[in-house]
């Protein structure tokens, strides 16, 4: 039981990262729509569908923030859901596990999507690819999956 609840604290401690930086990064877009609080220069979203930050920092905000940090805690209460248990693709398991996979999912996506609009890489995008691999990762060992079964 230990090492379970020690892989599941370490899912924890992956999302609740992710959400407080996205929070961070998202609510700095929002305030500063330019990317001048960031230091992002608006050139960066000349080959993107958007012409400030704006709609990236709600996007970033609310998927990868806030999602993630209520995540966590729902992670630890495993609440009901009837609504999240209709999007949940692996019905022998409960629907927080499954949102953490989503997650990373999103998170992959998210940098993807980063790149293409950007047409560079960055270290962050690096950076938080992998931690979209450890996420995943973290989740699917058997000590995890075994406490969200059910």
């Amino acid at each position: 039981m230990n090492s379970m609840k020690a892989a599941r604290n370490i899912l924890l401690i992956e999302l609740g990262f992710l959400g407080l930086g996205a929070i961070a990064g998202g609510g700095a877009l929002i305030i500063s729509p330019t990317g001048e609080l960031l230091g992002m220069p608006l050139s960066m979203l000349e080959k993107s569908p958007f012409s400030n930050f704006f709609i990236p920092g709600i996007i970033l905000f609310l998927v990868l923030g806030v999602f993630p940090m209520l995540l966590v805690f729902a992670l630890l209460k495993k609440p009901k859901s009837g609504i999240a248990e209709k999007v949940n693709f692996f019905k022998d398991m409960h629907w927080t596990w499954t949102f953490s996979i989503y997650t990373g999912f999103a998170l992959i996506s998210w940098i993807q999507l980063q790149m293409v609009f950007i047409q560079g890489v960055h270290w962050l995008h690096t950076f938080y690819i992998f931690l979209a691999i450890l996420i995943l990762f973290i989740a699917l060992l058997p000590q995890v999956r075994n406490l969200y079964k059910k």
